[in-house]
């Protein structure tokens, strides 16, 4: 007998459905989640997990980080441009002491 197929919403899950994500995802899911297309250009992002019963694509909601995003006023050349001259660098010789 072929297991049911069945897409869910992770807040419409039963008790039983959670316990198996918990076992599946000790660490949690965020590194495992996909983005399944439907049709058009909609899509949505999701976890799978099975149990003895049915095959589950759980619908999952996914924060996108925009704050993480360059800000196009501070470009990445000013940084690498900032080189020191090797002259501040004239008092840090290698220490001649040597300890008995």
């Amino acid at each position: 007998m072929d297991k049911k197929r069945l897409v869910v919403s992770y807040s419409n899950v039963t008790p039983e459905v959670l316990e198996a994500i918990r076992k599946k995802y000790p660490l949690g899911y965020s590194n495992h989640v996909i983005k399944v297309k439907t049709k058009g250009d909609d899509f949505f992002y999701a976890i799978t997990v099975d149990t003895e019963d049915a095959s589950y694509l759980i619908k999952v909601p996914v924060k996108i980080d925009t704050k993480a995003n360059l800000n196009d006023d501070d470009p990445l050349e000013d940084i690498n441009d900032e080189k020191e001259s090797e002259d501040s660098y004239a008092d840090s010789e290698p220490s001649t002491d040597s300890e008995d």
